[in-house]
C-alpha cells in the first residue's frame, strides 16, 4: 500500500509563516511592554518614597531623625527655622497626621513650618510606620491591647530625643494632630499631662471614647462617650477644631472631646462666639472656663468635612476655605505659654 502524501499549498504557507511572525512580533512587543510598565511602576515607587522624603518648601532646616519605644521604631521629622543657635531654648509643637498623610504632606497642608519661622518655633512631625498600619493611622484606641500605649511611648520617646538633640524648652512642648493624630495627641495628654502646656485636635476623637477597631467605628460615628482618667483635673489646656460636616468623624466627637476635658476640671461654658474672617467658613467658638482658666475650647465650623481647616487644597485632607487652624493652634498654644 503505498503512502499517499499531502502536498501544502503556497497560500496555507504564507499564512503559516504570517501568523509565526505576528506571534514572536507580539512577543516582543509584549516584552517591551511589560519592561515599560515594570519600569513606569517602579518610577512611580522611587518618586512616592522621594516625596516622602522631600522637606516642604520655604527656608529652615527638615531633619530627619529615628525614636525607639515600646511601640518600636518610628521616623520622624524635625523642622528648624533658620539662625536657630544651640544657646537658645524654643517652644516645641508636636504634630501628628491623619490616616492617609505622611509627615511631609501633613506640613504642608498645615503650613504650620511658616508660622515657626514667624513665631520661632520648632515644629516634630513624627510618622507612622505604613508597615503597622498600611493606611498611616495612628492608634489611639487600642488600649486593651495596650497598643495605643506602646505607640504613645514611642511618640514621648521621639520628643524626648528632640529634647536632648534640639534646643526645646521642655517646659514649652505642645501637641496636636489630625483625625487618628488628633486622638492620638489627646490620649498623650492624658497620659502625660505634665509634659504639654496645650493638646489641639482637629476632627478626632477623645480618649476613652474606643478600646479596640471595632469601637472605634462606633466612636468615630458618634455612638460612644469619651471616658476621661480619674486624673483628668491636671489635664493641659484643650483646643478642638470640628467641621459640621465631617463625614468620617461625627462632629459629635468634637463637641463631647470638649465637655468631657471641660467637666473633668468643672468648668463651665462661655456665651459662644462667632468667628468670621472674609469668604472663609463662619464658625461658633464655645470657651470653657474654670473661674478665669481657660480649660477647653470648642470650634465648630461651618461647612468643612473631615480636613485641616484653612489647609492647603492641593494635598489630602485639606480645606483652604476653612478658618486658618494653623493660626489657631499656635495662637492657642502661645496664650498658655505666656501664663
Amino acid at each position: 500500500m503505498t503512502k499517499r502524501r499531502t502536498s501544502r499549498s503556497p497560500l496555507g504557507g504564507a499564512l503559516r509563516r504570517a501568523m509565526t511572525a505576528m506571534a514572536r512580533a507580539g512577543l516582543r512587543a509584549g516584552g517591551r511592554m511589560a519592561g515599560e510598565v515594570a519600569g513606569s511602576l517602579a518610577k512611580q515607587a522611587v518618586d512616592a518614597a522621594a516625596a516622602r522624603l522631600r522637606p516642604p518648601p520655604g527656608p529652615g532646616d527638615w531633619i530627619t531623625g529615628q525614636a525607639i519605644g515600646a511601640g518600636g521604631a518610628r521616623r520622624y521629622f524635625l523642622f528648624r527655622p533658620p539662625g536657630v543657635s544651640n544657646a537658645e531654648r524654643l517652644p516645641l509643637m508636636v504634630m501628628l497626621h491623619g490616616c492617609g498623610q505622611t509627615a511631609a504632606s501633613f506640613a504642608r497642608s498645615t503650613r504650620m513650618n511658616r508660622l515657626a519661622v514667624q513665631g520661632r518655633f520648632l515644629v516634630l512631625y513624627p510618622e507612622q510606620d505604613r508597615r503597622v498600619n498600611p493606611q498611616g493611622c495612628w492608634d489611639w484606641y487600642g488600649t486593651v491591647t495596650r497598643q495605643a500605649h506602646a505607640e504613645a511611648s514611642t511618640l514621648m520617646a521621639a520628643v524626648d530625643q528632640v529634647c536632648l538633640l534640639y534646643p526645646v524648652d521642655r517646659t514649652a512642648v505642645a501637641v496636636a494632630g489630625l483625625s487618628a493624630g488628633a486622638g492620638m495627641a489627646a490620649l498623650l495628654g492624658t497620659l502625660h499631662p505634665e509634659r504639654f502646656r496645650a493638646v489641639v485636635m482637629h476632627s478626632g476623637v477623645a480618649p476613652g471614647a474606643a478600646h479596640s477597631a471595632v469601637s472605634a467605628l462606633a466612636a468615630m460615628g458618634g455612638r460612644r462617650e469619651p471616658e476621661l482618667p480619674a486624673a483628668a483635673q491636671s489635664l493641659p489646656p484643650l483646643l478642638v477644631i470640628q467641621g459640621d460636616r465631617d463625614r468620617v468623624v461625627a462632629p459629635a466627637n468634637g463637641i463631647a472631646a470638649a465637655q468631657s476635658w471641660a467637666a473633668a476640671a468643672g468648668a463651665a461654658a462661655a456665651e459662644p462666639r462667632a468667628l468670621r474672617r472674609g469668604k472663609r467658613h463662619p464658625a461658633m467658638v464655645t470657651d470653657f472656663k474654670l473661674k478665669k482658666r481657660l480649660v477647653a475650647s470648642l470650634c465648630l465650623v461651618e461647612g468643612l468635612g473631615h480636613a485641616w481647616s484653612g489647609g492647603d487644597a492641593r494635598q489630602p485632607f485639606s480645606d483652604a476655605r476653612g478658618p486658618d487652624a494653623s493660626k489657631m493652634a499656635w495662637a492657642f498654644v502661645a496664650r498658655q505659654l505666656d501664663r
